[in-house]
């Protein structure tokens, strides 16, 4: 009876850990890159979203991190590492994001991508969720209630801890990167 009472509490135990780590997978929603974004978002039809992205700075925020201005910047700093090596140049240049949250497409040289703010995709990436904005928002994708709160987000990045700061406007940086989607007729 004793061994029964172990194999049960063991079979229990081993069924709770696998459900639990099953729905931890569920729950986290990986990145998955700016290749598979731009599957849906480069037509004009729907916005040409990664074309806009493709001509901000944006898109090179990873690689102005391997010139050696970059790296001159980190060394004044104090950075032992080169600058695309260094997490603190690199959390703002780049997604920095555990490789068990990243999709095996998502290349963190891609610089400051689409999830940087639009938040992990793995979950609302499907063409039937992106095009219901309630589902999409309820699989992850992140929304911004009003200007206040979209300079909220730019603002952890560009602020005082840069060391290349310059003046940050939401109208006028947010006229380089907007990319709404084309209103219906």
């Amino acid at each position: 009876m004793k061994q029964l009472l172990s194999f049960l509490m063991l079979i229990g135990c081993t069924l709770f850990l696998t459900i639990g780590s099953m729905a931890d997978e569920k729950v986290a929603n990986k990145y998955v890159g700016v290749k598979i974004c731009s599957m849906c978002h480069k037509s004009e039809s729907t916005g040409n979203q990664f074309g806009i992205w493709q001509k901000s700075k944006h898109a090179g925020a990873y690689k102005t991190l391997t010139s050696d201005k970059a790296n001159a910047i980190a060394k004044e700093k104090g950075l032992t590492k080169p600058a695309a090596e260094s997490p603190e140049c690199l959390e703002c240049h780049t997604i920095t994001a555990d490789a068990k949250l990243t999709d095996k497409s998502f290349d963190a040289k891609d610089g400051v991508q689409c999830e940087a703010c639009h938040g992990p995709g793995s979950s609302y990436k499907t063409m039937s969720t992106m095009k219901d904005k309630a589902k999409a928002i309820a699989a992850g994708l992140a929304e911004y209630k009003d200007d206040a709160a979209i300079e909220k987000h730019c603002r952890t990045c560009h602020n005082d801890k840069s060391p290349t700061k310059k003046e940050f406007n939401l109208k006028d940086m947010w006229g380089k990167i907007k990319h709404p989607l084309p209103k219906k007729s």
